[in-house]
């Protein structure tokens, strides 16, 4: 990373902040690595699955029946931890949902976890 880069809050739809986007990298509010996002936006977990997709909200949102889950994909680089800006400008107002379509960070935040945790970790035995 370097120094130029300043990370982008994402935002879940209640408003809190629950990631940072330092591109390709996303990162939780501790700074831990917790997944990246491709050039189409879709975004991937520290193991590869796919966790849904970037919004210009910016939220990370999924459909919520999707019958054509991306395949896994290889893992990318670990980058180092980045440390969380000190000031973080307020949600911009976002639209509602429809129905087909949920926040990641609000019903289903174990999608994007550290690699050290979640319930996807691959067995180190």
């Amino acid at each position: 990373m370097g120094n130029n880069e300043r990370p982008i809050a994402i935002y879940s739809s209640d408003g809190d902040v629950n990631a940072f986007l330092v591109y390709p990298y996303l990162f939780n509010r501790q700074g831990e690595w917790i997944g990246w996002v491709t050039s189409s936006r879709e975004v991937y977990s520290v193991l590869g699955h796919y966790a849904g997709f970037l919004s210009n909200d910016p939220r990370i949102l999924r459909k919520r029946v999707q019958p054509d889950i991306p395949p896994r994909r290889e893992i990318i680089a670990r980058p180092a931890n980045i440390y969380p800006p000190a000031n973080i400008p307020l949600a911009p107002l976002m639209p509602e949902l429809s129905y087909d379509v949920i926040d990641v960070f609000i019903e289903n935040p174990d999608l994007l976890h550290t690699v050290d945790s979640g319930e996807l970790k691959e067995d180190l035995d």
